[in-house]
């Protein structure tokens, strides 16, 4: 007797370009995650896609040109563009420069995308591949992962328009934070980088509102939130490495300190302080008050020795002076910062620092970048001088092929490093049954103004 068998079709494929930042990204994880329980199949070129979905960033005008500038280029080697994200948001701009865009969806709006790709390119599963389970999509390495814990931000800085593109603060439920994050521990993640337009924020609109977790009860708070992720297990009792990211020094973000000298806690803390001229912070409309911040910063120090705090500044900012960017070069001086972001001031589209008096010129502008660069060098460069001779925990990012004397090279990163934006370490000589994501004690050897370089312990 023969029997018919009924074929699986084909999976529509989508190829995904993601701009911006590290939050953009979880958004273009959580597109994908969902496309694919739907029966989608991922696409890693132009080429092979039904459909390409570009991720944008509206943060600055240079970014919105690069947005602009990928739209374009996906259009040029697809013809089927659907773009999303934050410049998303100025649907006319996009559709004036490529008006065969398929359409155009603003940030984390998952399901206005999932409906747009579904329109766009219907998806072809049939009924057994729904039973198919179908894990997350990641687009990080699998021994690392971003972790969002609220969208929007409430703060009205002048040269910023993020409140005007995502909305005002909106806390993530502190459960489902934490199932996330165990989940993620679960399928290989050994470290969580903490990521929000304000982390230190977390909770204040739901009045920082407690759930039920692990039998007991957690409020929505920056502090809960990292105790909670220390009890984490990555295996053999460790715990991840928590990385916070962006966390305005409000009075609260001592508490987290003692969480991190008791190992909970990973000892690193992104602060965006931007300036420290008094003047230019309130022309800024920065709600940091920076008057007793290296009073902190000290304390801080003293109570984990092994802290290090990175930070970014905005130089060039409309009505700075020399004696104001003085006053910075200064205050970094006497901060120590370990890590070091600065940036030239770029007016923005809608921000309110654009129709600010006296503007800086260009030239000066670049004189001032450079001599920032110059002063955060030196003192990186002194910091990291100071490892040499010292054995400290590194995590694995690549493991290199043997060389001609069957040397085996990696690349990893310690405590002080957020991948992407910080530095590495480099190793010489590693054990060849190294893997990405292990995380083993470095006797560092030497250094530079960015790197340090050592050997598996």
């Amino acid at each position: 007797m023969s029997t018919t068998t009924t074929p699986i079709p084909d999976q529509k494929k989508v190829g995904m370009v993601s701009l911006g930042c590290p939050k953009a990204l979880v958004d273009s994880e959580r597109i994908l995650t969902r496309l694919r329980a739907d029966g989608y199949a991922m696409s890693p070129d132009y080429a092979g896609a039904d459909v390409v979905l570009v991720n944008t960033c509206g943060f600055l005008d240079s970014a919105k040109e690069e947005s602009l500038q990928a739209i374009g280029e996906a259009i040029a080697e697809n013809g089927r563009v659907i773009v999303t994200g934050c410049m998303g948001e100025e649907a006319d701009a996009i559709r004036a420069a490529h008006p065969s865009v398929l359409a155009v969806t603003g940030a984390h709006q998952y399901e206005a995308v999932v409906e747009a790709v579904h329109e766009h390119a219907p998806p072809s599963q049939g009924p057994f591949i729904d039973l198919i389970p179908q894990p997350d999509v990641k687009l990080t390495p699998r021994h690392y992962s971003y972790l969002k814990i609220s969208e929007g931000c409430n703060h009205s800085c002048a040269f910023c328009i993020i409140p005007d593109l995502r909305g005002k603060l909106a806390s993530r439920r502190i459960d489902a934070v934490l199932r996330e994050a165990e989940k993620l521990v679960a399928a290989g993640t050994k470290e969580l980088l903490v990521i929000s337009q304000d982390t230190s924020a977390y909770g204040v609109d739901t009045r920082h509102e407690s759930r039920m977790w692990k039998g007991r009860e957690v409020r929505a708070h920056m502090t809960d939130l990292a105790r909670e992720l220390g009890q984490l297990d990555i295996g053999g009792g460790a715990p991840p490495w928590v990385r916070l990211h962006y966390v305005y020094p409000y009075p609260h973000v001592d508490a987290v300190i003692p969480l991190m000298a008791e190992g909970l806690l990973t000892p690193y803390l992104d602060i965006p302080f931007q300036h420290a001229s008094p003047k230019v912070l309130r022309a800024m409309k920065r709600p940091a008050n920076e008057a007793k911040v290296l009073e902190r910063l000290k304390s801080w120090r003293e109570t984990c020795p092994e802290i290090a705090i990175r930070s970014s500044f905005v130089v060039g900012f409309p009505g700075e002076t020399e004696g104001d960017f003085q006053y910075l070069l200064d205050w970094l001086e006497e901060a120590q910062l370990d890590r070091v972001g600065a940036f030239r001031f770029e007016p923005v589209e809608g921000a309110r620092a654009n129709s600010l008096p006296d503007p800086v010129p260009e030239d000066i502008k670049e004189d001032r970048y450079a001599r920032i660069m110059e002063v955060t060098e030196r003192i990186s460069a002194a910091k990291l001088a100071a490892k040499v001779g010292a054995t400290i925990p590194v995590i694995i990012d690549e493991v290199g092929e043997p060389d001609e004397d069957g040397d085996i090279g990696a690349t990893g990163r310690s405590q002080a490093d957020a991948p992407e934006i910080d530095g590495a370490v480099y190793l010489r000589n590693v054990p060849n049954s190294l893997a990405a994501g292990d995380i083993v004690t470095v006797s560092i050897e030497d250094s530079d103004a960015h790197d340090l370089y050592g050997a598996v312990h």
